[in-house]
């Protein structure tokens, strides 16, 4: 899950059979993820999201993007949205194509890293290398733009606080949507706040106890990237 990266791009039509249309404008679709390996402890298929509210694309943790949206987003104002920096998986070669802007939590500094993992300074280094390549100079296809828990994005997105500081959950009020990055996932056994989730930032308290001012929302759709598509009475298991 954590810092798993595709510089590849990995679009094709084979995909596109799979995308499934979840609502009017919002569609989810699986591919499997390049960097997996049989030790992983999480599935080879990831998801990925589209929304499309008829001006503007939203593509949540983009990987294999089918040809349709594809198709769509040269009609529409794209713009990628990672859930974690080390979600970027095929966004390196979809700004090469669709040039568009990049909203993203910020990268582990070193600090972040040797609070999370309790590694040393020097084992740090200059910290995490996810969007690297973005953050290094310009990009010819397009910039970062940093967003936080507590955040509300111009897109119409809040930004809710996940298992660490660049892990989040975010809602789509427009579509009762809860879109989660590693902090809710499906590992076949209902969602879960993976026990891999849990590092010296926060308890798994703490975590359940951040996200429950979902509860006071409309969620109807819960929406992770480790999982498949589920519902509210998931999230009121999990958090209630």
């Amino acid at each position: 899950m954590s810092h798993a990266r595709s510089k590849s791009c990995s679009q094709s039509a084979g995909y596109d059979r799979e995308m499934q249309q979840l609502l009017a404008g919002l569609w989810h679709w699986q591919a499997p993820h390049p960097d997996w390996a049989p030790t992983a402890h999480w599935p080879q298929q990831v998801s990925s999201y589209a929304v499309d509210d008829g001006t503007t694309l939203l593509l949540f943790d983009p990987l294999a993007v089918p040809q349709p949206l594809l198709e769509l987003a040269r009609v529409r104002i794209p713009v990628i949205v990672l859930t974690a920096p080390w979600h970027e998986r095929d966004t390196q070669t979809l700004l090469g194509m669709l040039r568009c802007p990049v909203f993203t939590p910020s990268p582990d500094t070193a600090e972040d890293l040797v609070r999370k993992y309790g590694i040393t300074l020097q084992q740090a280094g200059s910290g995490s290398p996810d969007l690297a390549w973005l953050l290094s100079g310009p990009s010819p296809g397009g910039e970062a733009h940093f967003y936080a828990a507590g955040d509300r994005l111009a897109l119409g997105i809040d930004v809710f606080p996940g298992r660490v500081r660049n892990d989040v959950v975010l809602w789509l009020d427009s579509l009762r949507v809860l879109i989660a990055g590693d902090t809710l996932a499906d590992f076949g056994h209902g969602l879960e706040i993976p026990s891999d989730a849990v590092t010296q930032e926060r308890t798994p308290e703490q975590i359940v106890q951040g996200l429950r001012a979902l509860l006071q929302r409309p969620v109807e759709h819960v929406l992770p990237t480790h999982g498949l598509p589920t519902d509210r009475s998931a999230l009121d298991r999990l958090l209630g």
